[in-house]
Formats: structure tokens, sequence, C-alpha cells
């Protein structure tokens, strides 16, 4: 069976960045998996595994516009230090959970400016990069009821669980 629209798909992959890093891996022995069309992948790498059967193995390089998008200047800015817990070391890089109004946001601080201002990223952390999978296919068939009503439960929160860069989403 050829991967198309609204069939479970359970695939393994690696994920580096131009520089060759990697940033993400699927666990051995435990593929990951998703329904086609339901969102719950970037589009770039969805499209790329379209047409793809078990057994299939592929490199598929992924834009940023079909990924997490182009860096978006507006979501960098100063946040003042009383909102971040009294007594946090706070350092460029460190990575932390917000509350948005849709729910938790990952963010990044860039930089401490001084004992009352930090410099916020809400970009994607992958945002602005191209993606490189590696991929092999393990299973292509009709979703279950169970996997079809899981998809209405998820927040849609495009972060894998045991993952810091959510490349193939996921409910946390």
């Amino acid at each position: 069976m050829n991967i198309a629209d609204n069939l479970y798909v359970a695939f393994d992959y690696r994920l580096t960045l131009d520089s060759g890093e990697e940033v993400d891996r699927s666990p051995d022995n435990q593929p990951f998996g998703f329904i086609t069309g339901a969102g719950q992948i970037v589009p770039g790498l969805e499209k790329g595994m379209m047409g793809m059967k078990v057994g299939d193995r592929s490199k598929i390089t992924v834009a940023p516009e079909d990924a997490y998008g182009q860096v978006n200047p507006s979501l960098i800015g100063d946040v003042p230090r009383s909102h971040f817990p009294p007594g946090m070391e706070l350092k460029p890089d460190m990575m932390f959970q917000s509350q948005g109004p849709d729910g938790d946001i990952s963010a990044r601080i860039i930089e401490v400016k001084d004992k009352d201002t930090v410099v916020v990223d809400l970009n994607h952390p992958l945002a602005g990069k191209t993606l490189h999978f590696n991929i092999n296919i393990v299973e292509v068939r009709k979703p279950t009821s169970e996997e079809i009503s899981g998809l209405f439960s998820c927040s849609g929160c495009g972060g894998a669980e045991d993952s810091d860069c959510g490349s193939c989403s996921g409910c946390s």
C-alpha cells in the first residue's frame, strides 16, 4: 500500500540540520506513527512521503517554509525579569515553557540585558532552518477507530513528548 491521505504511517527517522548536527531521531524499535492529512508532522516531510511504501528509505529535505517557517522578528522581545520565578538563574539559550492563550508555549532566552530585562524568542527552535530527514517506512495501513478518535483529543501542540525540538509532532 502506498502512502496517501488518511492512512496510518509509521517510520523511523533521523533529523539533521545543514551543519550535520543531529537534532532528533526516533528511538530504536519505536517508529513514529501518524495519520496522513491530519497535520501531525511538518507539511514538507509528509508531502515527501506521499507514494512511498513499506521498506522504502529516503532522504527528504524540507525548506523552512514547509516546516516551522522563517524566524518572525515580532516574536522576539523584551520581557520583565519579574515574569520569571524569583531566584531562577537565567542564561542565554535556556529553554522554558510559558502559558499562552492557546496553551503551553516554548520559548528561548536570547539575552539577559540587565537585572530587570530578559530578551525572549517565541519562535519554534527550528524556525528558519532547513531540515534533513533520513526516513525508513515501516508501516502503512488504514488507521484504527482509536487512532482516529485520538486525533480529536490532541491539542495540536506540535512537540514530541520526549524531544526538545518537536520535529515530528505529537502531544505532550
